[in-house]
């Protein structure tokens, strides 16, 4: 379940092409005490998140600020789980935030798995 999306990266002296699926992952946030504390301190977090996102070949789709039983929802693109799991136990070492991760899939991705279902 390929989709038509590739990644190009570029090395030192030559052009790298990869292609790989990027999956997408909804992150729910929470902040703790501490990173509610520094607040004002939220933006370059999130660009420092922005930042380790795309070092590990992933793309932010968007970032929210909400209101309700989480305080920010993040949505992005990357190469693999173990890629995500790296990134987000970076993100929880720091102590600002809790967070959950769900792993999504694309209506085109999700009806493909319904066709392809083994009964009916």
């Amino acid at each position: 379940m390929f989709s038509s999306k590739s990644h190009v990266r570029h090395t030192n002296s030559s052009l790298s092409i990869y292609l790989f699926h990027l999956s997408h992952y909804v992150l729910l946030i929470n902040w703790t005490e501490q990173g509610i504390s520094k607040i004002k301190e939220s933006p370059d977090r999130y660009n420092s998140f922005k930042a380790s996102v795309e070092k590990a070949d992933g793309k932010v789709i968007g970032g929210y600020y909400t209101f309700g039983e989480y305080d920010v929802v993040i949505i992005i693109e990357a190469p693999s789980d173990d890629a995500v799991m790296s990134l987000m136990l970076k993100v929880g070492s720091y102590g600002n935030v809790r967070t959950k991760t769900l792993k999504a899939f694309t209506t085109e991705e999700g009806m493909k798995i319904i066709k392809d279902l083994p009964f009916q």
